[in-house]
């Protein structure tokens, strides 16, 4: 999980979000510092910061920043820990904002959290952080801040900004920002509607211009555009022709991850501006290809006669594709999906596949409709991650769901399809190692850790005595060598899948592209147009 927190001190100088931007709303006496951490790849000890704290004058804010539903319980563990050493803390993110703007009343988790002295914050942060450091600083922290009803201008506003040392932690040395919020679709399972609102919000050029020259200061050049459908920010053209002017004018090589529609290639020069600024990867929101899944999710612009003609001038314009996968519609069947599959490595020339469970996730209508209809649900909020059962399928059981999830990434990932992946990839000219790799990374995460790829990692750090709220601390004699044997026998179990996928690309480097793959391809175009 991804966690912020942010130390108000005495001693040190601070830049906030933009810098060269300072702030004074406490006196000119008092001077910000900032520190920050992400969870992911750094451990949080809650006594060692606490006494720098303290060290350093004693007054903070603990921000826990865009805490989702599966992090809250973590967010609500370590809050607990600096409530009880008089420290102010902070929880915000799509948890929060999800359930106040979609349930009629405080659900029970939120409830306990502001019971133990924990502040929720509710909305965005832009134009309310003055009042929030005002408030930590006189220990008069509400328990709610609720700005849902009030989304701010994303115009000239400072951006968010992780210093160098953070980005350093994670692969590719990438940073990210948003350059648009909202969306105005209307996908039942999708939060992100609910939350930052079906009115989209955006960042000027000139905006995305000072946060790449400031990230390239620092030598950042890979960056991943956070907007959920970028195609349908306003701002896409005019954010696309000055990263094209920087890149042929001064230089500046930046290279891209954004989201986007099905639908985008239907934008007039979208894609093919997208090239030209720098995208290398796009996450594009695929669903399912079932009609009528698509319907009953109200996805009704998803449409897979043209997912074809999409995928294929994304590569023309140099890009790898990625494409999510729900499984667990109401018309899904395991036999169904294991035929879907099929028909994807057929027909369409997508990268890579990542497979999620539906989850009804607090914030979605899905998860009102289900709450407002009294439906079972999980009430362990750890499980909401898109990789566990939260509620029953009406045809499946959860074993069934949870097999057939499990069972799509071998059906997907098979030496031969690796191998026609990696040969279409020789074909369009991207980096054939660099393929096998994200292949690799791809498979091996749900197989070895049992964590989708999106939050696995090389090496899995465990601490022995960082444990959830209220479970035992194990023996050190049970918990090392249990964890030392998991450890080498999962790089045992990845070696052999290396060396498994490094095979199949010597065999493609060693024969040129063959040409029954691009027949396959282009045969599979009367197939596709037959689908409705």
């Amino acid at each position: 999980m991804v966690e912020v927190l942010d130390s108000l001190q005495y001693a040190g100088g601070f830049k906030w979000l933009s810098p060269g931007l300072c702030w004074q709303v406490l006196g000119e006496e008092t001077a910000f510092s900032l520190e920050t951490y992400d969870e992911t790849n750094i451990r949080i000890d809650v006594d060692v910061l606490s006494e720098k704290i303290k060290q350093s004058g004693g007054h903070a804010l603990i921000a826990l920043v865009g805490v989702q539903t599966n992090q809250f319980p973590r967010a609500v563990d370590l809050a607990r820990k600096f409530c009880a050493k008089n420290i102010p803390v902070c929880i915000g993110g799509f948890h929060v904002s999800g359930c106040l703007s979609m349930l009629p009343k405080i659900t029970p988790d939120l409830q306990e959290a502001m019971d133990m002295g924990i502040s929720l914050f509710a909305g965005e942060v832009e134009g309310r952080l003055e009042s929030l450091f005002k408030d930590a600083f006189s220990r008069t922290m509400k328990p709610l801040y609720n700005y849902m009803d009030d989304l701010p201008n994303m115009e000239g506003v400072p951006v968010p900004y992780l210093p160098l040392p953070i980005i350093k932690r994670t692969s590719g040395y990438r940073a990210s920002f948003d350059a648009g919020r909202g969306c105005p679709f209307l996908c039942s399972f999708c939060t992100i509607i609910n939350v930052q609102g079906h009115k989209s919000r955006y960042r000027s050029a000139d905006d995305v211009e000072e946060i790449l020259r400031t990230a390239f200061a620092e030598g950042i050049t890979n960056f991943f555009i956070s907007d959920d459908d970028f195609a349908r920010n306003r701002q896409w053209e005019a954010i696309f022709d000055r990263l094209i002017k920087l890149r042929k004018e001064e230089g500046l090589e930046v290279r891209l991850i954004i989201q986007v529609d099905t639908m985008c290639h239907k934008l007039p020069r979208f894609i093919e501006k997208a090239g030209q600024a720098g995208v290398t990867r796009v996450f594009i929101g695929l669903e399912t290809i079932n009609a009528e899944a698509l319907k009953s999710a109200k996805k009704k612009q998803n449409k897979f006669a043209e997912y074809r003609s999409m995928l294929d001038a994304w590569h023309d314009a140099g890009a790898l594709t990625y494409a999510g996968y729900i499984l667990g519609f109401p018309q899904d069947t395991p036999a169904s999906i294991l035929e879907d599959i099929k028909t994807i490595q057929r027909e369409l020339p997508i990268d890579l596949l990542e497979f999620f469970i539906l989850t009804p996730l607090p914030g979605s209508e899905d998860h009102k409709n289900l709450f407002e209809k009294g439906v079972e649900m999980e009430k362990d909020m750890n499980n909401y991650d898109v990789v566990h059962i939260t509620t029953a399928h009406p045809t499946m059981t959860d074993k069934e769901w949870l097999g057939i999830y499990e069972k799509a990434w071998d059906a997907y990932y098979t030496p031969e399809h690796v191998e026609t992946v990696i040969r279409r990839a020789q074909t369009w000219g991207f980096d054939v190692d660099n393929m096998m790799q994200k292949l690799l990374h791809f498979y091996a995460c749900p197989k070895i850790e049992k964590m989708h790829p999106l939050e696995g990692g090389l090496l899995r750090l465990k601490y022995r005595k960082d444990r959830r709220y209220g479970m035992p601390i194990e023996n050190p004699l049970i918990f090392y060598p249990r964890y030392v044997f998991e450890t080498i026998s999962k790089f045992v179990h990845f070696g052999i899948l290396y060396f498994r996928f490094k095979r199949i690309l010597k065999r493609v480097k060693k024969t040129p592209p063959q040409a029954k793959i691009q027949e396959q391809l282009d045969d599979s175009l009367s197939v596709i147009s037959s689908r409705s």
